[in-house]
């Protein structure tokens, strides 16, 4: 399933959702415990926005709603290594290339056009060379690891030893690797965090469904694309990215079966949901089974059919996520939030504070 883009994305200016933010107010680092973020809640009804925590969502949270997480894992690793020559080379693993053989990746690779087919890189740092094997269509390279000890596996030399590859914004080094995983991460398969999910403990979902509250887990990979900014006034010139998702039965039987509010914890379970949505039948929220490639483009003017609040992270400038926030909270109502969220000293994007819009 692959949605169309354009189509679906009516005549909006840039300029109308840009804000300005300061660098002072990027969250280098990730708050310990994981919910004892800041929480922003935005009704969209009535508009009073209210300073709680975040493991203070279950009061925002009611018996008969489900929570929709995404249990992607982050499998890309930041590779730095030397090619034959001696010069450096770096890649970002981005997923196992299995259709094509054991031990086989997909990556990005840096110098890209001048590593060439055959040539053989070794990654001292992660223990492991490469046999470069062919291009990918994106222009990235199809890496055949081996380890330097036999007696090793590439999985486990990959996530140990790999660097993790955290987004451009952020320049502090991560003390522990597994912050940047949810603690419901399953699949592997992404290449960036779903952030809003990073502010969940084992206690806190314990306490949620301790409430009578289901929870549905779904899957959407997250690619590099999620940090490309807008570079267009009218954004329906954007080009937006690509990524694999899959609902399965049994979270479409719980997400069809709610009886109160389908909450999305996060913009990728939101699409994943909303992707769903296009091919449900009459009286569905989604449907039975979906799974492909979504290149779903949420902007203000979209109809929500899945998802009735949402979970989130402070978005960057010129990003597709914050169309989508705008979209889903009403333009006016972002605009103040975001506002708001600055003026009170709120941390933004990956590592930073959370906002549930309901």
């Amino acid at each position: 399933m692959v949605l169309p883009v354009a189509a679906q994305v009516p005549p909006v200016r840039l300029s109308e959702y840009d804000y300005l933010l300061p660098d002072e107010r990027v969250a280098q680092k990730p708050v310990t415990p994981r919910d004892s973020s800041r929480l922003l809640v935005v009704p969209r009804e009535s508009g009073e926005l209210q300073h709680r925590i975040f493991r203070d969502l279950p009061d925002y949270l009611r018996r008969e709603d489900v929570l929709v997480v995404n249990e992607t894992r982050v499998t890309a690793v930041r590779l730095l290594g030397t090619r034959e020559s001696g010069g450096t080379v770096e890649a970002l693993t981005l997923r196992p290339a299995i259709e094509r053989g054991p031990e086989i990746y997909e990556a990005l690779v840096r110098p890209g056009k001048k590593l060439q087919t055959g040539e053989m890189l070794r990654f001292e740092e992660a223990r492991l060379s490469a046999r470069v094997e062919d291009r990918t269509e994106s222009g990235g390279r199809f890496l055949r690891f081996t380890p330097l000890d036999g007696n090793e596996e590439v999985a486990l030399l990959l996530e140990a030893r790999g660097r993790v590859p955290l987004p451009p914004y952020i320049t502090a080094p991560l003390e522990d690797r597994g912050r940047y995983q949810t603690v419901y991460a399953q699949t592997p398969g992404s290449a960036a965090a779903p952030t809003a999910g990073l502010h969940f403990t084992p206690e806190l979902l314990n306490r949620i469904e301790t409430l009578g509250i289901r929870i549905a887990r779904i899957r959407l990979e997250v690619g590099l694309g999620t940090f490309r900014p807008i570079r267009v006034e009218n954004i329906a010139d954007h080009e937006m990215h690509r990524e694999t998702f899959s609902v399965s039965q049994a979270a479409a039987d719980l997400v069809n079966g709610c009886q109160g509010r389908v909450v999305a914890v996060g913009t990728t379970a939101l699409r994943a949901l909303e992707t769903a949505a296009q091919s449900a039948p009459a009286g569905d929220r989604v449907a039975a089974v979906a799974e492909g490639e979504t290149a779903l483009f949420v902007t203000p003017g979209y109809s929500f059919r899945a998802v009735d609040a949402l979970v989130t992270n402070f978005h960057q400038p010129h990003s597709t996520l914050l169309l989508l926030v705008a979209a889903f909270a009403g333009g006016d109502q972002m605009r103040r939030a975001y506002q708001t969220a600055l003026q009170e000293n709120y941390r933004f994007l990956s590592f930073g504070d959370a906002m549930l819009v309901h």
